[in-house]
């Protein structure tokens, strides 16, 4: 029988199943950070449990770690209880942990991939929904619940109803200044945040397999804001050579046979997906979001779309989400002046978009009335940064780097976009207040947020390239 990437591995973990019920899923990685995992831990110790393979959980702090002063005591004090309380609880239990100034730290769904605990064929989870990220691996990787980390921690197994399938396919090259996060925007604007809910999404075709590791971390990232259950992406070459050497990735005869199996990672070509799609990457520009939901996005030169043709909901919805952003159905927004730039997150906070927003602001300057956070997503991207001397050309057009962590992506830390101002950012949400109270957020790719950065107002790259 014909089977699809994800059966391949979501049948190969399958340790029992419950007739019209859930199926007993084993878990081969579970990451925990300081936000969803305290009451898992105090759970545990209710119950006078230890976790069932302690040497298959790694432990991290990033959504509310600072992003200066790191070698500090964290002022903010639920931030500071959060992750002293994480760091406590995995010596408690006997777990890695990869804290604060730790060169291993960073934010976890960059990590890992980038340390090699990521890998091809795992299922792995997070008490976080962007744990979709890994499957850009070739993995089966979903966000779970408080209470489904402490199932993973006690038994290493979780109880999940198997999700129904989706291949989105798409064919063609990729046009001049489009990357990895525009497709992703491209793809949300035409199923919309709902479209895939139920759905774990197998991405393929001639233009996902020319996208790079990173860029592929950033599309497997954002499947669950079309209400993907995950995303993942067949494991080939470019998948090999990134994880080749990597420090938990096998050596040696192990890598040998490791390849070998990966190999067979993929779906038979006779294989039924539950629903596909089709799309021709010639379609897309460089995009950017008008309102208050990641599939509410558009191309940089077109205008934002009216209420025509929307039921009384729709435009209920629209409508709200224009008042907040402060603009009109119709308008451009090209020329729109901007507060805040952020580059950085779990979706752009790799070595590839830090090269990316550099090589745009090479030789020029930040606009001065533009505060821009640069925020690698490891200490492994700083360190890789300073090496190829990136550092050096983004100070010189007037940008700092800032330390490892999730950042302005959310308000959970001390990087909070102010009520009322205009921020590109290369993060995944542009929720109401998601940076901040009253926060405005524009999504976009590293290469816009470079040029607004530059110019000071929405700007299409292809211009500057």
């Amino acid at each position: 029988m014909a089977n699809t990437l994800f059966d391949k591995i979501w049948d190969a973990h399958v340790v029992t199943e419950i007739k019209e019920g859930p199926t007993q899923l084993y878990i081969d990685r579970l990451y925990c950070h300081e936000v969803t995992s305290p009451q898992a831990f105090e759970g545990m110790r209710a119950r006078g449990l230890k976790p069932l393979r302690p040497e298959r959980i790694y432990c991290m702090p990033d959504h509310n770690t600072p992003t200066h002063d790191q070698d500090k005591p964290i002022e903010d004090p639920v931030s500071k209880k959060q992750v002293d309380t994480l760091a406590k609880n995995a010596a408690d239990f006997g777990l890695t942990h990869y804290g604060m100034m730790d060169p291993r730290n960073g934010i976890i769904h960059v990590v890992g991939p980038e340390r090699g605990l990521t890998l091809p064929g795992m299922t792995i989870v997070c008490g976080d929904s962007h744990t979709s990220t890994h499957g850009a691996v070739g993995s089966v990787a979903f966000g779970i619940g408080t209470s489904e980390v402490e199932m993973v921690m006690a038994s290493q197994c979780i109880l999940q109803a198997k999700p129904k399938t989706m291949r989105i396919r798409m064919e063609g090259t990729l046009g001049k200044g489009v990357t990895a996060k525009d497709v992703a925007l491209y793809i949300m604007s035409k199923v919309t945040t709902s479209g895939a809910t139920g759905y774990f999404i197998e991405y393929a075709g001639s233009t996902i397999r020319s996208l790079t590791m990173e860029g592929r971390l950033t599309l497997c990232n954002l499947s669950i804001e079309m209400g993907a259950r995950g995303g993942m992406i067949a494991p080939d070459e470019t998948t090999f050579a990134y994880l080749k050497g990597r420090e938990n990735a096998p050596c040696g005869e192990e890598w040998e046979k490791a390849v070998s199996y990966w190999k067979t990672l993929k779906s038979d070509e006779d294989a039924v997906f539950d629903k596909e799609l089709l799309f021709d990457a010639a379609d897309i520009e460089p995009m950017v979001t008008y309102g208050t939901n990641p599939g509410m996005g558009m191309g940089i030169t077109n205008h934002i779309p009216t209420a025509e043709g929307m039921s009384e909901v729709e435009k209920s919805s629209f409508d709200k989400a224009m008042n907040y952003m402060g603009f009109e159905a119709g308008e451009t927004l090209l020329g729109k002046k901007i507060d805040y730039v952020f580059l950085g997150s779990c979706t752009n906070g790799r070595i590839e978009d830090f090269r990316a927003f550099a090589s745009m602001v090479k030789g020029r300057k930040k606009a001065d009335h533009v505060i821009a956070w640069l925020v690698p997503g490891s200490w492994m991207v700083d360190a890789q940064i300073r090496e190829e001397g990136l550092d050096k050309v983004l100070e010189e057009a007037g940008f700092q780097l800032r330390q490892p962590g999730c950042s302005a992506c959310l308000a959970m830390n001390d990087d909070k976009i102010p009520a009322g101002k205009y921020a590109v950012s290369t993060s995944n949400r542009n929720f109401e207040g998601r940076q901040g109270p009253g926060a405005r957020t524009i999504l976009a790719g590293p290469l816009v947020a470079a040029v607004a950065a530059i110019t000071g107002e929405i700007t299409d790259p292809r211009t500057l390239l």
